[in-house]
């Protein structure tokens, strides 16, 4: 195939909800069934592994002292992923194996920070099966605060892969102008936002981002219903007794560099989602605008990006 076309595959599933070892079983074999269909990159939601808080909302979250939601928070960190302890490397190995490129959303149970928090991390796993970055969300949204922490800018990071240069968000952090501009000042071309479900989400955000950055646009979001909880939840019956029937209905969606549907947002259908993109396009939309390029100003404006990784405590061994 040729280095200006890209196949990508847009992972439109649910967890099994807050259970790390299924939910993984699910993330392998939509990589393997990617791979049988030549795909080179494939993109999975926010939070994807183990799952969206979606208790908060449902359980009075921010009632002080609960032991209903000390006890799902607990549950919800044993089944958060510690990539330094491993949990990702069956994935980074069929990476590998079928030379394909993942981005996948995690609930990263960060041991630079002690362990004990969790961050909405979108991990970039190259073809190779190599963790390239790790972005953890600078900001979570509204009752996520509730669970996450927020992260830093050390993930504010791009890939090559073929022609394109690839970047991405976490939901709403699209949102946000300057983690935006830092990906595009980096030559970013292909945009990944990740979203934990419905198509509320991507359906103005997904069109807007492409016609900003004259670049491909790829939202990914999960799908949940009431029947991926599975039996065994902590405080089930709490949880299902004001949950709707359909909690996230996906809405993944491609959207071109002139700011038009490739895949116009694909609603309540479990699945991959498959295109190839050509990255011609990138650069005959660039020409009339390009928003880090001949239509910028860095005389008058410009941004400065704190990549550090961040931690509580650094030590000076002897």
């Amino acid at each position: 195939m040729k280095n200006n076309l890209l196949k990508v595959a847009l992972a439109q599933i649910s967890p099994v909800w807050l259970n790390k070892e299924k939910t993984i079983k699910k993330i392998e074999n939509s990589i393997i069934e990617a791979a049988q269909e030549a795909c080179e990159l494939i993109v999975f939601g926010e939070g994807l592994l183990p799952g969206y808080p979606f208790w908060i909302s449902l359980t009075d979250g921010a009632a002080w002292d609960s032991s209903v939601q000390k006890e799902l928070y607990a549950h919800y960190v044993r089944n958060s992923i510690c990539i330094e302890k491993g949990e990702l490397t069956s994935i980074c190995n069929l990476a590998k194996k079928h030379s394909i490129a993942v981005y996948l959303g995690i609930i990263e149970r960060a041991q630079n920070r002690g362990g004990h928090s969790v961050y909405a991390s979108l991990v970039y796993i190259n073809e190779r099966g190599e963790i390239k970055s790790v972005h953890r969300k600078l900001q979570p949204t509204y009752d996520e605060r509730l669970a996450w922490a927020p992260g830093d800018g050390n993930g504010l990071q791009v890939h090559p892969l073929k022609d394109f240069t690839l970047g991405g968000l976490n939901c709403w952090e699209n949102w946000m102008p300057l983690p935006r501009a830092a990906l595009y000042g980096l030559g970013e071309n292909l945009h990944i936002a990740v979203w934990p479900g419905s198509d509320h989400n991507t359906k103005d955000i997904t069109r807007f981002i492409a016609r900003e950055s004259r670049s491909f646009v790829i939202s990914v979001s999960s799908l949940m219903q009431t029947s991926d909880f599975p039996k065994d939840t902590p405080h089930l019956d709490k949880i299902l007794n004001k949950a709707p029937a359909v909690l996230a209905n996906g809405g993944s969606c491609i959207a071109s560099p002139n700011g038009e549907w490739l895949v116009a947002p694909v609603v309540d259908k479990e699945g991959l989602i498959i295109q190839t993109i050509d990255f011609n396009r990138v650069l005959e939309e660039r020409q009339n605008f390009d928003c880090v390029g001949h239509y910028s100003r860095p005389d008058i404006t410009k941004l400065a990006v704190n990549r550090e990784r961040q931690s509580t405590v650094s030590y000076t061994d002897s």
